[in-house]
C-alpha cells in the first residue's frame, strides 16, 4: 500500500463527533481520529478497544470496563477513566443534538445512566435498568481528552490511528499518530477529498487522483469497468430502504392492508427497474448483517390475488385511497421508486396520492413527531438491532419513529433480551421478534442497496469493512 493514500466522497464535513449520525461519510473520518471503549469485530460481535476487558454484575446494571494504560491521546496527554467519563456525559447531552431528527437518541437510552471513575483506569456505568445490548451502543460513543471537549467540533483530540493535521470545507488531511497503541501501519498519511458527483469520483480513480472513491454508483462502476486498470468493489449494505405505515389511525392499522401492501407489490421488478438490480429484497426490518437477523425468514411472496382478498377481508373490497409521503432525497430514488409503487398498487384496487419534501431535515422532523399520511419512505441504518427495536417498533417506548405499531407480545420479547445477557440466547429472542414483525407487516419491506467503491491498483486488494467504512489500515 502507498505512503499516501487519497479517498474521495461526497462530502467531509464531519461536524461534532460525539452526535447521532448513521451517516458513512462523516464516520470514515471521525472514527479514524477517535476510538471508542469496544468495537465489533468481522463477524459483528464486541471485542476490546480501549477498553482491554469488562464485565456485567449479576444485577445486570453495573458495567466494569478496564482501560489500557498504553493509550495517549493526539495531544500526548495519556488516556484515563476521566476522560472517559467525560466524554460519555458529553453525548447522552441533549444540548449536543443530532442529524436528521436524531437528537436525544443517545440520552433516551442512557441519560439517566451514572458514569464513575472508580479507579484512574476503571470505569463503571450504572444503568437504571438491565440492558444487555449497552455495548451497541458504547461502539458509538468516541473518546476524547476530558480538558480538550470545550473545543469541539473546532478541534479533534482523539486516541486513534489517525490525527487532523488539516481540516477545510473540501479536503481533510489526517497524517499517521506515532504514538497509537494499536498496530501500526505504513501509511503516513490519508487526504480525504469533497467531491459531491458520483461519476466524477469514480474517473478520480481511473485517472488516479483519488486511490478511493466511496460510492460510486452502477455508472461509475461502468467508468472503472470499461477502463480496466481499478476495481469496482460491491458491498451489500447494512441499509433498509422501506416503508412506514401509519398504524396509528387510518386503514394501515389494520394488518390485512399492511399485509396486502407488501404482497401486492413486485419488489424483484422495482429493484431491476428502480434500482438497476444494484438491491436486494428484504424479509423484513434488519438486513444479513444484524444480529438477530433469521434466515429462514423470507420476503412477501408478489401475489396480487392474495392482496386484493385481503384488502377484501379488510373491508376494501371496492378500492381503497392512500396517501404516501416521500422525500426528494435520502432516498435519492425516492420519487422513481413512489411512482412504480403507484402504478403497482393500482393493480390491486389500491389508489395513491404521492406527495413529495424537499427539506430532508424537516421531513425527518415530520415522522419524528408522527404527522405522517398513510405511509412514508424512509431509510433504517442503525447497526444495533436494539436500537431499531426500541426506536422504530417498542409501543412502549414510542422512539423517534415509531408510528404506531402495537403487538404487547414483541414488546414483551424485547424487554426479555434486554434483561437477557447470554449472546446466543438473546439471538434467539431477537429471532422470534423478527418473524414475529414480518408477519405483522409494520413496514412495506423493499431492499438494501448494493454500493460500489472504486478502488485504485496501490491499495491492492483493500474492500470496506463489513459495516461498509472506509478504514485505512
Amino acid at each position: 500500500m502507498a505512503s499516501e493514500v487519497s479517498v474521495a466522497q461526497s462530502s467531509v464535513a464531519t461536524g461534532d463527533p460525539h452526535i447521532c449520525s448513521d451517516s458513512s461519510n462523516r464516520n470514515n473520518i471521525v472514527y479514524s481520529v477517535y476510538e471508542t471503549l469496544v468495537k465489533r469485530n468481522d463477524e459483528g460481535r464486541f471485542i476490546p478497544s480501549l477498553a482491554r476487558q469488562w464485565n456485567v454484575e449479576s444485577d445486570g446494571l453495573t458495567w466494569a470496563f478496564e482501560l489500557r494504560d498504553d493509550v495517549k491521546f493526539h495531544n500526548g496527554d495519556s488516556m484515563g477513566a476521566q476522560d472517559v467519563v467525560a466524554s460519555l456525559n458529553r453525548v447522552i447531552d441533549p444540548a449536543i443534538g443530532g442529524a436528521y431528527g436524531t437528537q436525544g437518541v443517545y440520552a433516551s437510552y442512557i441519560g439517566d445512566a451514572e458514569f464513575k471513575a472508580t479507579r484512574s483506569n476503571v470505569v463503571k456505568i450504572v444503568t437504571k435498568e438491565p440492558m444487555a445490548d449497552l455495548l451497541d451502543l458504547l461502539v458509538e460513543m468516541p473518546i476524547g481528552p476530558e480538558d480538550e471537549l470545550d473545543r469541539l467540533p473546532n478541534e479533534y483530540i482523539g486516541t486513534g490511528p489517525w490525527q487532523v493535521a488539516k481540516k477545510t470545507r473540501d479536503e481533510q488531511l489526517l497524517t499517521r499518530f506515532r504514538d497509537h497503541w494499536g498496530e501500526k501501519t505504513e501509511v503516513e498519511e490519508v487526504t480525504w477529498l469533497a467531491v459531491p458527483d458520483a461519476l466524477e469520483r469514480a474517473q478520480m480513480v481511473v485517472d488516479r487522483d483519488a486511490d478511493i472513491s466511496c460510492t460510486i454508483g452502477l455508472e461509475g462502476k461502468s467508468v472503472i469497468e470499461e477502463d480496466g486498470r481499478a476495481k469496482a468493489v460491491p458491498w451489500e449494505s447494512g441499509l433498509c430502504i422501506i416503508y412506514m405505515f401509519n398504524a396509528l389511525q387510518g386503514p394501515c392499522t389494520d394488518t390485512r392492508v399492511r399485509q396486502a401492501l407488501n404482497h401486492g407489490l413486485d419488489v424483484d421488478s422495482v429493484i431491476k427497474d428502480v434500482k438497476k438490480g444494484a438491491a436486494s429484497r428484504l424479509s423484513g426490518y434488519l438486513t444479513p448483517h444484524h444480529y438477530g437477523y433469521d434466515p429462514e425468514t423470507k420476503p412477501y411472496v408478489f401475489d396480487q390475488d392474495k392482496a386484493r382478498r385481503f384488502l377484501a377481508e379488510a373491508g376494501y373490497r371496492d378500492g381503497l385511497k392512500l396517501v404516501m409521503d416521500i422525500p426528494t432525497t435520502m432516498p435519492d430514488e425516492a420519487p422513481e421508486l413512489a411512482e412504480h409503487m403507484k402504478t403497482q398498487y393500482s393493480m390491486i384496487g389500491v389508489e395513491v396520492e404521492v406527495k413529495s419534501y424537499h427539506d430532508r431535515p424537516a421531513y425527518a422532523e415530520m415522522v419524528r413527531d408522527k404527522q405522517i399520511h398513510d405511509l412514508c419512505c424512509f431509510d433504517s441504518s442503525p447497526r444495533s438491532t436494539f436500537r431499531v427495536l426500541r426506536e422504530k417498533l417498542h409501543s412502549g417506548q414510542r422512539g423517534p419513529w415509531w408510528q404506531g405499531y402495537n403487538n404487547q407480545e414483541v414488546d414483551c420479547l424485547i424487554w426479555t433480551a434486554q434483561r437477557t445477557f447470554d449472546y446466543d440466547a438473546r439471538e434467539e429472542i431477537y429471532r422470534e421478534i423478527y418473524r414475529t414483525v414480518h408477519r405483522d407487516a409494520p413496514w412495506v419491506f423493499l431492499y438494501r442497496p448494493t454500493y460500489y467503491w472504486g478502488v485504485g491498483s496501490r491499495m491492492g486488494e483493500w474492500m470496506p469493512e463489513l459495516d461498509g467504512m472506509a478504514r485505512i489500515r
